[in-house]
Order: structure tokens, then sequence, then C-alpha cells
């Protein structure tokens, strides 16, 4: 059971990085970082298409890995 675990923790973890990295960055410099803020508190900016995917397997992918390393923590002891 906890090789399975593990292997399946590897498995996402890399995904997820894969995911997130495949992602666009919101803005470049220190204007960028202002002008995204104000963007994402104030919900101006609406994820389509490809975007929409990749956020929502980035939300997948890190529940998983939270629930997983939860997993073989527990079945370690």
């Amino acid at each position: 059971m906890h090789t399975v675990l593990i292997t399946l923790l590897i498995i996402v973890a890399i995904a997820l990085i894969v995911v997130v990295l495949l992602q666009n960055g919101k803005s470049a410099g220190l204007s960028g970082a202002i002008s995204g803020g104000a963007e994402q508190l104030f919900g101006k900016q609406k994820a389509r298409g490809l975007e929409l995917i990749l956020h929502n397997a980035t939300i997948v992918l890190a529940i998983l890995f939270f629930v997983l390393t939860i997993a073989v923590s527990y079945f370690d002891l």
C-alpha cells in the first residue's frame, strides 16, 4: 500500500509541476504586479479555454497532492 501511494504521489507531483509551468504569467515587472493584483481582487479577468482547464487541473492536482501526502504519512507509521 505504501509503495502504491508513493508512486501516485510522485506522478501527481510531476503532473502538478508540468501544469503550473504550462500556465502563462499574468504580468511582468512591478507595474504588472500592481495591476495583476487589482485585476485579481476585482475579478476583471476571466479565464477561458486552455487557461481555465489548466487552472482547474492545478486545483485538482494540488488537492490530490495534499491528500496523498497525508495518506503516505499516515500509513508510514
